[in-house]
């Protein structure tokens, strides 16, 4: 038994070895990508000093070395067909809460500074499936000799194709914590963008771990972050039914417990 058992097993070490393989392999392609990134652009090291983080990556961008502060009174102006969505609207305010997190700014405008962000969206179609053009451009251009107010514009053939420039254009208003204000690096940013991918998702499986909905609301935000379209929702399996279905009340009863169940009501506004 003593000999069986210091016998090594043939089939933990294939798995070793394939672990082993899989490391290597997935660093080599990590760094390959690196690679491939810094040529390209050739300007990664550069966005690293400016504290400008970028994701995901822009398929492309320029960037120059201007310096602009953000004016905490920012406001939005419309243009094009659908440039008055209530969708670009909302998202505009949630945006700005994000830039200004962190509560009343020292502002001082520098030598060039931004108050207005433009957002043109030719399309008023709002309807959102798969294959939707997400595409975007964003121009945040410094000041010339006749004003010190320097310009965000973004245009987008969509709404949603806006959103992703919004959340890019936050992206790079980074906040500085000696003067307490907001700034935007490396201006000016001329970024043109669209999704490498149409379907870009997340599982979420309350059947085996529940969510509050305040906290499924919460990560459907948060997706926005990453630029992610689409929101896998695995309510039920075999492991619990948290799910209120009318026509077979019983059905839910095989929920974890009787407070980890989403009524009808709570599926309707999670999906709205």
């Amino acid at each position: 038994m003593a000999a069986d058992s210091a016998t090594p097993n043939p089939s933990h070490l294939l798995i070793c070895i394939y672990t082993v393989f899989v490391c290597i392999s997935v660093s080599a392609v990590v760094h390959a990508q690196t690679l491939s990134l810094g040529s390209k652009h050739n300007s990664t090291s550069q966005l690293k000093d400016s504290l400008v983080y970028l994701w995901p990556l822009p398929a492309e961008y320029t960037f120059g070395n201007g310096t602009l502060s953000v004016d905490p009174d920012l406001s939005l102006a419309v243009g094009g067909n659908g440039g008055n969505s209530a969708i670009v609207r909302d998202a505009f305010e949630r945006y700005r809460a994000i830039i200004f997190k962190h509560g009343p700014s020292n502002f001082r405008p520098m030598k060039s500074h931004i108050s207005k962000v433009r957002v043109v969206v030719h399309s008023d179609n709002e309807e959102l499936q798969l294959g939707t053009d997400e595409s975007y451009s964003l121009i945040v251009a410094e000041s010339d000799d006749r004003s010190i107010i320097a310009e965000a514009t973004i245009e987008a053939n969509s709404v949603y194709g806006a959103l992703r420039g919004l959340e890019t254009f936050s992206q790079l208003c980074t906040y500085d914590y000696e003067t307490k204000s907001i700034h935007i690096y490396k201006a000016p940013w001329y970024v043109r963008d669209r999704p490498r991918f149409a379907f870009r998702g997340l599982l979420l499986d309350t059947s085996r771990h529940y969510y509050p909905v305040d906290v499924i609301k919460q990560i459907i935000e948060s997706m926005s972050y990453a630029k992610l379209n689409v929101l896998h929702w695995h309510i039920i399996d075999e492991e619990s039914f948290p799910l209120e279905v009318p026509t077979y009340p019983k059905l839910w009863k095989g929920a974890y417990s009787k407070w980890e169940r989403y009524t009808i009501e709570d599926a309707d506004e999670i999906v709205k």
